[in-house]
C-alpha cells in the first residue's frame, strides 16, 4: 500500500479529488507530464484498493467520473502534507541534486 500511495501520481490524483469529482480529461489537463496510460493504471489502482470511485454515466458519448471514496478521505491530511512539503522544497531538492550530480563527476 505504501508504494502506491506513496507514488507521485497516486497523491497528486488524490490531492486533485479533495474537492470535487473530476473526469478523465480534468485530471489528465490538471496533472503536468503525466501520461494518459500512467493516469489510467493509477485510476485503476486507486479504484482497485478502494480509494477512487468510478461511475460510467450512459450516455452518448458515455462520462466517466472518479471521486474519492470515504476509505480514500482518510488520506487527505497526510497526503495534503507530502504534496505541499514537495512544493516548498522542490528548489531546494533541484540544488541538493545538481550539486550531487557535479560532485559526482
Amino acid at each position: 500500500m505504501l508504494d502506491r500511495i506513496a507514488d507521485k501520481w497516486s497523491l497528486l490524483v488524490i490531492a486533485l479529488l479533495e474537492e470535487k469529482t473530476l473526469r478523465f480529461g480534468e485530471l489528465s489537463r490538471e496533472i503536468d507530464g503525466i501520461s494518459k496510460r500512467m493516469l489510467t493504471v493509477t485510476l485503476r489502482n486507486l479504484e482497485r484498493d478502494g480509494l477512487v470511485r468510478r461511475t460510467v454515466y450512459p450516455e452518448v458519448p458515455p462520462r466517466v467520473e472518479y471521486e474519492l471514496t470515504s476509505l480514500g478521505r482518510t488520506l487527505l491530511g497526510t497526503t495534503q502534507a507530502l504534496v505541499t512539503w514537495s512544493e516548498e522544497h522542490q528548489e531546494e531538492i533541484a540544488r541538493a541534486r545538481e550539486a550531487f550530480e557535479t560532485a559526482a563527476h
